[in-house]
């Protein structure tokens, strides 16, 4: 009898273990949109296998010099306040701490309706174990070389006719792909958010697609 060596089966990890890729978000804290996108994108890290990262942008460096409504000229104002924040604290605290403290910022901002302001960053600070004394960042230039480096690593693959949020990730090939988007609302939750992660990778992975769009008839929900 001739024996041959039968190739060993994989393992259970093989089985049931697949490769995380990581996926980049860009994100201002004042965006209504962008707050909800980053928690559609939170639910689809739980159900595709996927690592979210949390980057600044800035709509106040976005709108420079740019001819805007005075009830806009002032909320860009104030919208240096919490960008030089995550700034400051993903330098002295690194990225995870940014993706909490994004989490506190949105959650008073948007869902507390609370006022941009020195109370208010304090207050994120303190939500997420931070020395609120950090809150001194938001009014300090010292931090705008890396805002500006940041902002601009998050919007050159997308142009600059967009906003926040910007997405960046493996496309169906593998490929990087980025995009501006999606603009949803509320953010769906389980399997749906999955769906939807699985069906724009697919027409943003798609050589030469630029844009999908209907008009917006409904105003952010926070659930």
């Amino acid at each position: 009898m001739q024996w041959r060596r039968i190739p060993a089966l994989p393992s259970r990890r093989d089985l049931t273990v697949a490769e995380r890729v990581a996926v980049d978000m860009w994100f201002d804290p004042i965006c209504p949109w962008a707050w909800i996108t980053s928690r559609w994108l939170l639910e689809v890290e739980q159900v595709r296998d996927v690592d979210i990262r949390f980057h600044v942008m800035s709509l106040s460096v976005l709108n420079e010099g740019r001819d805007l409504p005075e009830q806009y000229q002032e909320l860009m104002k104030s919208g240096w306040g919490p960008v030089r924040l995550c700034i400051a604290v993903e330098q002295q605290h690194g990225p995870e701490a940014v993706r909490k403290l994004y989490t506190a910022l949105g959650t008073r901002i948007h869902l507390g309706k609370e006022q941009l302001g020195r109370e208010l960053f304090a207050a994120a600070l303190t939500d997420v174990g931070l020395d609120p004394a950090l809150a001194d960042a938001a009014d300090s230039t010292a931090y705008d070389e890396a805002l500006r480096a940041s902002h601009e690593a998050g919007m050159r693959p997308v142009g600059t006719d967009v906003g926040t949020p910007v997405v960046h990730a493996p496309g169906p090939d593998g490929r990087m792909v980025a995009f501006f988007g999606p603009v949803i609302t509320p953010a769906p939750k389980g399997e749906a958010a999955g769906r939807l992660y699985d069906g724009v990778l697919l027409v943003a992975g798609t050589p030469g697609f630029y844009e999908l769009k209907r008009t917006r008839e409904q105003g952010p929900i926070f659930d």
